[in-house]
């Protein structure tokens, strides 16, 4: 099953010509997920060919104009489109009053169900098919929240070797025991997963953090990420001026990252506007100096995330 995360934007606070504003879309099969939604972000969807009438969910960290203000846009979009499935928005305190006020407002042709959750406590807010999205407060001007997609865990590799050996023909008995339940042989024997998988394989896990101060418990929620999406809006240099905004240094994202524990590869996001290309070298450099595995999110990027055998 594929995993990918699109970059739509990685800037902060305004959209420039070169960098809109920060979102991603994560991709599992037929499901779309969108985070954050700023202006211009339907400009991003349609650059990048992605199908946008098919996004289940869109989770809004918060209610900064620079991560809600192209939700109208597509809210109006999917209504152009035979849309059967409801899309649900998750958010902050305030994030039902910002839908219902815009729908009111601009007078929209709406023709699906929008169902909005506003999230007041840490904890799991969705479960799917295989996979549950956790969503944990941050800390910034305004309420903040941090997400994380995890999959379930995977049954293990199937071995067709000790199958046969236990005479187990070849067949809809195997499908039987590669999703995980016994099967009963013509001479009563019963065959267990156990006997013919490998150790189970934990799934993949996706999380996205950002506009908050650094906080201890951001490593315990993102850790054993595949891909940890987290901003790092200002250099190490301006650290205190990143406090009184409530905003977090690449430094201070990769310190998450590194304290975490299991984070294959963290990308900064939600660059400072000051910050020409030269700037984010250096900070990415300053990154890498505490977590190795740092990379600078680009505006188009496409992020594999692999399973792990």
């Amino acid at each position: 099953m594929n995993l990918e995360a699109f970059v739509l934007g990685t800037g902060g606070m305004m959209p420039l010509p070169h960098r809109f504003l920060t979102s991603v879309l994560l991709r599992r099969e037929g499901d779309l997920f969108l985070f954050d939604c700023g202006e211009a972000t339907q400009i991003s969807l349609r650059k990048l060919n992605l199908k946008w009438k098919k996004i289940s969910a869109i989770f809004i960290s918060h209610t900064h104009a620079d991560h809600v203000t192209g939700l109208p846009g597509i809210l109006m979009l999917s209504s152009q489109v035979d849309r059967e499935e409801p899309l649900y928005i998750y958010g902050p305190p305030k994030i039902k009053e910002y839908v219902e006020t815009s729908r009111k407002v601009l007078d929209m042709y709406i023709n699906y169900e929008i169902i909005v959750k506003e999230i007041y406590e840490d904890g799991e807010i969705l479960r799917g098919d295989g996979f549950s999205v956790t969503a944990f407060k941050l800390e910034h001007s305004k309420p903040c929240i941090g997400y994380t997609l995890t999959e379930e865990s995977r049954p293990g590799i199937f071995h067709p070797e000790k199958a046969l050996a236990l005479n187990v023909p070849k067949g809809p008995l195997w499908s039987v025991l590669q999703r995980g339940d016994a099967v009963k042989l013509e001479d009563g024997t019963v065959v267990t997963p156990e006997d013919v998988l490998g150790e189970e394989r934990s799934g993949r896990k996706f999380s996205y953090v950002t506009d908050t101060l650094y906080l201890e418990k951001i490593a315990d929620y993102v850790a054993e990420s595949d891909l940890f999406i987290c901003e790092g809006m200002f250099r190490h240099e301006l650290e205190e001026d990143a406090a009184d905004k409530k905003h977090m240094t690449s430094v201070q994202a990769a310190t998450c990252a590194k304290n975490a524990g299991g984070v294959k590869k963290m990308g900064l996001i939600h660059y400072s506007p000051r910050y020409i290309e030269s700037d984010l070298k250096k900070m990415l450099k300053e990154a890498r100096d505490v977590f190795p595995d740092t990379f600078l999110s680009r505006d188009g990027m496409q992020i594999d995330i692999p399973n792990v055998d």
